[in-house]
C-alpha cells in the first residue's frame, strides 16, 4: 500500500505515518476549516518563529467566610497549592499573636520567611512552523508546565514538541485557532547569541552564508516546497506519457559537449615518488610533526614526575631545557608546513594509467550522450541529476553546479522535441499554480508581485518559433538600440539578445531553432543547408534560456565527420559512435534547467537563492 501525506477530512486529524506527530498543514489547511477540529488533543512540533510573554493576573483570594466553611463546593478539586496560598493570610494572623507586638523584626522576619509565596506565574505564547505550510500555529503555554525557563524557550529558533488540546485563540489576530499546552515533551534551545535568524529579515544575500540554516526562513522553506512539486510534477509529467527514468552517470570519460569546462576527477593528487633526502638537512625537514607532539607529551609527563620527588633538581634541569627545545622544534615544523607553496600538477605530468579509473576521467556536464543509448533500446527516456561545469562566470543564473532534466526520444525528430518541450514547460506552469496556491500567494506578496499572473500568461499562450536567421534580422532592425555584442550571423546570441526577443518583442516565451553548427555541440544534426544543426532553445522572459535540444546525427559518417571538425578524440567517442553501426534510428531530446525553472516559478532574481546548497567560483563552505 503506498504511502499518503497526512490529511485532515472534516474534524479528524491523521497523525504522521513516521512521527507521533500531527503536521501543521493538516491543521492550519483543512477542508472542514480550523475551527472544526476544536476540542481535539494533538501532538505538534516545530521551531520558534516569533514569541512573547504575558504575565497572568493574580488570581484573588477567596473571602473569609469560605474559609471557615470546609464543605463549600467551590473547594472541591482545587490543587493544593490554591489552598496553600489561601491560608496565608492565616498564617501572618497567628505569627503576630505568637510573637507579640514585643517580639524583635528578626524573629518576625525568619517566621515571615517560612511562609510559602505565591510563585508569579505567566503564559508563552510561541509561534511555531514545522515547515509543512507557510501559516504558523499559536501555541499557548503556562510558565508552571515548562520544564524549564521562559528565557530558554522563547528565543526564534527554538524547536518544540507539546502536547495539547486545540481551542480558539484567546486574543483577537491572525490565528483563529491555537494549542493550549498540557505537555512539553521537547524543548530543543538556541544560543541567541550565534544563531544568525535571531536577527529579524536578513536579505538573501546574507542569507547564502548560512545555507544549513536558512530553510528555517519563510522565503527559502516556501522555495524548497516549490522546488519540490516541480519535481514531482517532471516525474508525473513523463510517466504519464510512457517515459522510462533512467539514471544517468556523474563520472564520465566523456566530453558530452565537445567544448565545455569539466572538473576532473582524479586521485593522483598529492601522490609523489618517494626521494631521497639529501644530505645537511635539520630535524625540522625529516621529523614529522605528530612524533614531536608525541614527544613533547611524554617529556612533559616525565617533567611532572620529577618535580613531584623533589629528589633530583639536576636532572629536572636537563629535561626541561631538553622539553624547550623539542617545542621549539615543532614550532620550526609548523611554520615549514604553513610556508609550503601550493604546486598544480599539469594533467600533462599525470600517468593516468595509474588512476582510479585508468584513464582520464570528469564530472559529467550533460547526460545526453548516455541517455541516448537507452533511447535507442527501449524508445522514451528521461533522466534528472546534477550536471557541473567549471565555468568561472559570475552569474545570477549559473553557478558550478546544476540539476537539470534531460529526456531522448527514439523515432523523432526536431519538431516533436519542440513539441514536447513546450508541453511539459506549460505542464510544470500549470502544476505549480494548482498545487502550490499557499506558496504562490506567498511569493507574489514578498517576491514579486506578477508572477502568479506570468504563469498564467504563460500556461495559455502560443509560442512562436522563429529561426536563428529570422531572430537575427529581428534584431537587426530594432531601432534605437545598441547591443553591446556585435550582432552578426554566425554567432551565439547573447543574453541581451534573447532578453529582448522574449521580454520586448514577443512579450512571451519564444522557441528559436536551426542554430549555426558552429555554436552548437558536435552531435546535433547537420541540416541540409550544410551551415546549420537541427538545434532549439526556448526563450523565457526575465529567465532567458530555460530549455535547449536538438535532433542528434544519426548518420554514422556525418557524426564522424563533426567529431573531427571538433578534433575530438575518435577513441572517446567510439562507443557512442557503435549506436549509429548498429541499429540507428533519427532520435531527438532536450534538456531543461531546473533551477531556473525554480527561479521563474519564485520569482526570485539569483539561482544561488533557489538551491539547497550552490557551488559556484569560490564558494563550498559545507
Amino acid at each position: 500500500m503506498e504511502s499518503q501525506e497526512p490529511k485532515a477530512t472534516g474534524s479528524t486529524l491523521t497523525t504522521s505515518m513516521y512521527s507521533n506527530r500531527v503536521m501543521l498543514k493538516t491543521v492550519l489547511e483543512s477542508t472542514d476549516g480550523e475551527m472544526g477540529l476544536v476540542g481535539k488533543t494533538v501532538v505538534v512540533g516545530g521551531w520558534v518563529k516569533s514569541s512573547k510573554e504575558v504575565k497572568n493576573q493574580p488570581v484573588p483570594l477567596p473571602p473569609a467566610a469560605s474559609d471557615a466553611s470546609p464543605a463549600s463546593p467551590e473547594r472541591k478539586g482545587l490543587p493544593c497549592l490554591e489552598i496553600l496560598e489561601s491560608r496565608i493570610p492565616c498564617f501572618r494572623t497567628i505569627i503576630r499573636i505568637l510573637c507579640g507586638p514585643a517580639s524583635s523584626p528578626s524573629v518576625r522576619e525568619k517566621l515571615e520567611s517560612l511562609i510559602p509565596k505565591p510563585s508569579p506565574s505567566s503564559t508563552l505564547f510561541l509561534l511555531i512552523n514545522d515547515g509543512s505550510c507557510i501559516s504558523t500555529l499559536q501555541v499557548a503555554i503556562d510558565s508552571t508546565k515548562a520544564p524549564m525557563s521562559a528565557s530558554q524557550i522563547l528565543p526564534t529558533g527554538t524547536c518544540i514538541l507539546a502536547q495539547g488540546v486545540l481551542q480558539k485563540t484567546s486574543a483577537n489576530g491572525k490565528q483563529t485557532i491555537e494549542l493550549k499546552a498540557e505537555k512539553i515533551l521537547h524543548v530543543g534551545t538556541v544560543e541567541q547569541d550565534k544563531y544568525p535568524l535571531s536577527r529579524k529579515r536578513l536579505p538573501l544575500d546574507s542569507l547564502r552564508d548560512y545555507p544549513h540554516i536558512r530553510p528555517r526562513t519563510t522565503t527559502v522553506s516556501s522555495v524548497t516546497r516549490i522546488r519540490s512539486t516541480l519535481d514531482f510534477a517532471s516525474h508525473s509529467f513523463f510517466r504519464n506519457h510512457g517515459f522510462l527514468h533512467v539514471q544517468m552517470p556523474i563520472i564520465t570519460a566523456t566530453d558530452a559537449e565537445g567544448f565545455s569546462e569539466k572538473f576532473q576527477v582524479t586521485t593522483l593528487l598529492g601522490k609523489t615518488s618517494k626521494k631521497e633526502e639529501p644530505l645537511g638537512v635539520s630535524d625540522a625537514d625529516t621529523v614529522s610533526l605528530e612524533t614531536v607532539k608525541a614527544a613533547i607529551k611524554e617529556k612533559s609527563s616525565v617533567v611532572e614526575l620529577l618535580k613531584r620527588s623533589d629528589s633530583n633538581k639536576e636532572a629536572l634541569v636537563v629535561v626541561l631545557q631538553d622539553l624547550q627545545k623539542t617545542n621549539e622544534l615543532a614550532q620550526q615544523i609548523e611554520a615549514r608546513e604553513k610556508s609550503k607553496p601550493v604546486t598544480a600538477v599539469k594533467p600533462d605530468s599525470m600517468n593516468f594509467n595509474e588512476d582510479f579509473f585508468g584513464r582520464q576521467s570528469y564530472l559529467t556536464v550533460s547526460g545526453r550522450l548516455h541517455l541516448e543509448s537507452y533511447a535507442c533500446a527501449i524508445g522514451h527516456v528521461y533522466s534528472f541529476g546534477p550536471r557541473f561545469r567549471a565555468d568561472k562566470t559570475v552569474s545570477p543564473r549559473h553557478v558550478a553546479e546544476m540539476w537539470t532534466v534531460e529526456v531522448e526520444m527514439a523515432f523523432s525528430q526536431l519538431e516533436d522535441a519542440m513539441k514536447c518541450a513546450e508541453d511539459y514547460f506549460k505542464f510544470l506552469c500549470r502544476w505549480i499554480l494548482v498545487n502550490c496556491s499557499e506558496d504562490m500567494k506567498f511569493v507574489s506578496r514578498r517576491i514579486d508581485k506578477t508572477i502568479t499572473h506570468r504563469l498564467e500568461y504563460m500556461t495559455t499562450s502560443s509560442y512562436d518559433k522563429i529561426s536563428y536567421r529570422e531572430a537575427v534580422e529581428i534584431l537587426r532592425k530594432v531601432p534605437d538600440k545598441a547591443f553591446e555584442a556585435q550582432l552578426q550571423w554566425g554567432v551565439p546570441l547573447t543574453a541581451e539578445h534573447l532578453s529582448y526577443l522574449a521580454d520586448d518583442h514577443y512579450k512571451r516565451p519564444v522557441i528559436i531553432y536551426d542554430y549555426p553548427k558552429a555554436v552548437k555541440p558536435f552531435y546535433v544534426r547537420l541540416n541540409d543547408d550544410g551551415t546549420t544543426v537541427a538545434a532549439f532553445e526556448m526563450v523565457v522572459p526575465k529567465i532567458g534560456t530555460v530549455i535547449t535540444g536538438s535532433q542528434n546525427e544519426e548518420r554514422f559518417d556525418m557524426l564522424s565527420t563533426r567529431i573531427k571538425e571538433f578534433h575530438l578524440s575518435r577513441d572517446q567517442y567510439d562507443w557512442y559512435l557503435d549506436l549509429r553501426r548498429h541499429g540507428t534510428v533519427k532520435h531527438s531530446g532536450f534538456s531543461l534547467r531546473f533551477d531556473l525553472m525554480v527561479l521563474l516559478t519564485t520569482g526570485l532574481t539569483d539561482i544561488r537563492d533557489s538551491i539547497p546548497f550552490p557551488r559556484s567560483h569560490g564558494k563550498a563552505n559545507n
